[in-house]
């Protein structure tokens, strides 16, 4: 399992990350309470706007009242599309009155959480390939 970190103070969001045979498993929370809020599954396939590409395709289990899509789905979708893997991101987030600036906050970490997880699990995945 492998553990990416992104932070603001005061704001902390973290990803565990592990291979379940080919497929990736992301578990993503932060802020006061961690909880299981949204599960995303991503399938990478070829991107319809150019076929040379790959993009992703993702089904989406949201909790009642949970909004924790905004981050699961486009890091789901960016690691299936980065890997050439199936995807899973469990996601929960809740910060106490958190205002709109804190909500981009954690968008934009969960962004760059997803960017460092594709960098640094590529190697992994072509051994998981194989």
């Amino acid at each position: 399992m492998r553990e990416f970190i992104a932070e603001r103070p005061p704001l902390r969001l973290w990803a565990r990350a592990s291979f379940l045979g080919e497929d990736l498993v992301v578990c993503l929370g932060g802020g006061d309470r961690p909880h299981v809020g949204t599960v995303v599954c991503a399938e990478p396939r070829p991107s319809l706007a150019d076929p040379g590409r790959r993009s992703a395709t993702s089904s989406v289990w949201n909790r009642l009242g949970h909004k924790d899509e905004a981050l699961a789905r486009p890091m789901a979708e960016h690691l299936a599309a980065a890997l050439g893997r199936a995807v899973v991101v469990v996601a929960g987030v809740h910060v106490e009155g958190l205002d709109a600036a804190g909500i981009q906050a954690f968008e934009e970490m969960a962004g760059e959480l997803a960017q460092k997880m594709a960098q640094a699990l590529a190697p992994e995945a072509e051994v998981a390939h194989e």
